[in-house]
């Protein structure tokens, strides 16, 4: 897919490294709400509709985006809305939520199991 190739970026470690970090930075899900409730990574913000979306960022922000997994075209589609608006600072974190919780690293939301 051609949309991919144009696509920047962040592989897991570098998430968790400004996660951790406390950088500035909006970390923001591309799935539904349902999906968001269910199970997101920390510090996550959702927003329902495009207006939502472009209301909340600034395209400024240092923006990373995710869906589920590699395959997941919701982060893609996000990623080129936000760059197709003029905003400078986005990367996509492909692995998603497949990848993170994978790693064992923690989630929130209804679904989470506590350990």
């Amino acid at each position: 897919m051609s949309d991919m190739k144009d696509v920047r970026t962040i592989s897991r470690q570098e998430l968790l490294d400004m996660t951790e970090n406390g950088a500035d930075f909006r970390l923001v899900m591309a799935l539904n709400e349902w999906a968001f409730r269910a199970k997101h990574i920390p510090g996550s913000e959702h927003f329902n509709t495009p207006e939502e979306t472009f209301a909340a960022l600034d395209p400024g922000d240092n923006i990373v985006v995710y869906c589920t997994s590699e395959d997941c075209h919701a982060s893609i589609a996000l990623y080129h809305a936000l760059v197709d608006r003029g905003y400078r600072h986005v990367r996509r974190y492909s692995g998603g939520l497949t990848d993170w919780e994978a790693a064992g690293l923690s989630l929130e939301g209804e679904w989470v199991i506590p350990s």
